[in-house]
């Protein structure tokens, strides 16, 4: 069977992430009009790329430019790097969905924005992931960060962060491919197999359940951990109250857990699409939403530094990125706070047992 010849209706719910396809007949023309669902999705990618592109623009100027660097600013900056790369393909998804689905831009154009979508999702968790555990580290562990929580090292750790999101990323284009129907209509979808359904759905659960274990279940426990021991160890010490940097982290994390979650539980869900066309119709209104819940986070990290501010509740002039520039001097002096209270307990534990061993051999 040729990709020609082939039946449109099998490709229909293969592509789980971001370019979900309508049943094509392959006498029926585009579609005229759009449903409620696409419409609020075409909205919400709208707001992620009119505020994903200048607000990570703030933050990459504010962190890589305006700034001498330091481990958090690293982390932070390569955070928003990620999102800002994301929000530049928006406008080739918001054009594919207003014209019914159709993919006027080729092929190698469908595999590099299916790709960014998948990069931008694991570089996101995993920098995330980072963060929470160079925090637990740095305040947990003061003398192992001491040592090696350097700007080479964590330098060193971003490279590897790209690396694994690219690789996670990669198989997108491999399998992205385009697909022109007789009456001149082109989808994009993953090209699985043509005719094999038994591969086609193997690929695609292999697919799905990596992305979900390695972009979603491993980051999540890993921060919840770290957080938990974070809490327990240090919730009566001053670096835990007075640290900006840790609920500023607390926030971003979860709103990311938030916008992402839905996504993830439908790509599960849709899995079983492949035995039961009775899911079909609820996949066609849930996942336009879910994704583009997923990729209003975005946007939304600049926003939060801007409501996190402290300048946010006493000024309503200040300008955005005034405010967003404030919240992240905070954030990148909190870890100069957090060391130096840990400086200081080190220094009266071993003032107290110099103390002790002086008493010891007094006596």
């Amino acid at each position: 069977m040729t990709m020609a010849s082939a039946d449109p209706m099998q490709y229909e719910d293969l592509d789980n992430f971001t370019y979900y396809v309508e049943n094509f007949e392959e006498d029926e023309p585009p579609l005229s009009y759009l449903s409620n669902t696409q419409i609020v999705s075409l909205v919400l990618h709208g707001v992620a790329f009119l505020l994903g592109v200048p607000g990570n623009a703030i933050v990459i100027w504010i962190m890589g430019f305006k700034w001498n660097k330091s481990v958090t600013s690293l982390w932070f900056l390569n955070l928003a790097i990620a999102d800002l790369i994301f929000v530049l393909f928006l406008p080739f998804y918001i054009t594919y969905v207003a014209m019914g689905f159709h993919w006027p831009f080729g092929k190698w154009l469908c595999k590099a924005n299916s790709f960014i979508a998948l990069f931008n999702m694991f570089a996101s968790v995993f920098f995330l992931t980072a963060i929470s555990l160079d925090r637990y580290v740095h305040l947990i562990h003061p003398v192992f960060s001491y040592k090696y929580r350097s700007l080479k090292n964590t330098l060193l750790l971003t490279g590897v962060i790209w690396f694994l999101a690219t690789a996670i990323g990669s198989p997108a284009l491999y399998f992205r491919d385009t697909l022109t129907l007789p009456n001149n209509f082109t989808i994009c979808y993953n090209n699985f197999h043509t005719n094999n359904l038994d591969l086609i759905i193997l690929r695609h659960n292999v697919l799905i359940w990596v992305r979900f274990i390695c972009g979603y279940l491993f980051p999540l426990l890993t921060m919840i951990v770290c957080y938990s021991l974070l809490i327990i160890q240090v919730k009566k010490s001053a670096v835990l109250t007075s640290s900006r940097l840790f609920w500023t982290v607390i926030v971003v994390v979860a709103a990311f857990f938030v916008c992402w979650t839905p996504y993830q539980v439908f790509s599960i869900l849709e899995l079983s699409a492949h035995r039961n066309a009775y899911l079909l119709d609820l996949f066609r209104d849930a996942i336009p939403l879910t994704v583009g819940f997923a990729f209003i986070n975005s946007c939304l990290n600049p926003i939060l530094y801007v409501l996190l501010s402290k300048k946010c509740q006493f000024c309503c002039s200040v300008t955005f990125s005034e405010l967003v520039k404030h919240t992240l001097l905070e954030v990148s002096q909190s870890g100069t706070v957090s060391e130096q209270v840990w400086n200081s307990m080190r220094l009266q534990q071993e003032t107290l047992g110099l103390e002790s061993s002086v008493g010891k051999t007094s006596l």
